[in-house]
């Protein structure tokens, strides 16, 4: 669905969520490389392109760090999607036969659409609320700021690989 940095940039967003509370509570990006299992370099760089793009703000030297610019309320994934991602404006069919909307349709042209629509569904109507009051339930109930481990496996929303 996405690459590589907007999925780190994603992680760094919805952890900066978390701790979001309206005060100048601010995490380096080494916590939250360290915190979200990530490699420090990756983080520091999305988290510049986030500063550019006015998501996040940032201050350096001892109490510095990041910290949203806007309540997680506001802020939608697709925001962050758009910034590392290329919108792919082709109309020609991945199957091959032409532009895609024009003549017979392929055999899964239904479920493409219902799937392009989904993902659009969840990028423009997600904001990293939904990180911030999933994190604030589970420590209320006990938790800690580490992401729980499943107790066990359950189905992801990757592919599978193969064998």
């Amino acid at each position: 669905m996405y690459g590589k940095q907007t999925e780190t940039a994603i992680a760094a967003m919805s952890r900066l969520a978390e701790v979001y509370d309206k005060t100048e509570a601010r995490l380096s990006a080494a916590d939250i490389a360290d915190e979200r299992g990530l490699l420090r370099p990756s983080v520091a760089k999305v988290l510049t392109v986030l500063s550019q793009a006015g998501l996040v703000g940032g201050s350096p030297g001892p109490g510095g760090g990041y910290q949203l610019a806007r309540p997680p309320k506001e802020i939608t994934l697709y925001e962050v999607f758009q910034l590392f991602e290329r919108e792919d404006d082709s109309r020609m069919c991945p199957f091959g036969g032409g532009e895609c909307g024009v003549g017979e349709k392929c055999a899964v042209h239904d479920r493409l659409v219902n799937i392009q629509k989904a993902r659009d569904r969840l990028l423009h109507d997600t904001t990293f609320d939904a990180f911030r009051v999933a994190y604030r339930r589970r420590m209320r109930a006990g938790g800690t700021a580490a992401q729980p481990t499943p107790p066990a496996r359950r189905e992801s929303y990757r592919a599978t690989s193969r064998s």
